[in-house]
């Protein structure tokens, strides 16, 4: 089994893991409603995805 000759210091371990780059979530406009939703996700307002029913919605009287 391997082992390390020698500890690896907290700063080179947090500099070997910051080489990612966060980015904000893609957000588009219903294309039925015209209220925001995430990027290939079914709409929460009217529950339609790329143009077509995919969840029955119910409306609240």
């Amino acid at each position: 089994m391997a082992h390390p000759k020698r500890r690896i210091s907290k700063e080179r371990k947090h500099k070997r893991r910051t080489h990612y780059k966060a980015t904000a979530s893609t957000i588009i406009v219903c294309s039925n409603c015209g209220s925001p939703v995430l990027y290939h996700r079914v709409c929460n307002q009217c529950g339609y995805y790329k143009g077509q029913l995919a969840i029955e919605k119910s409306v609240a009287v």
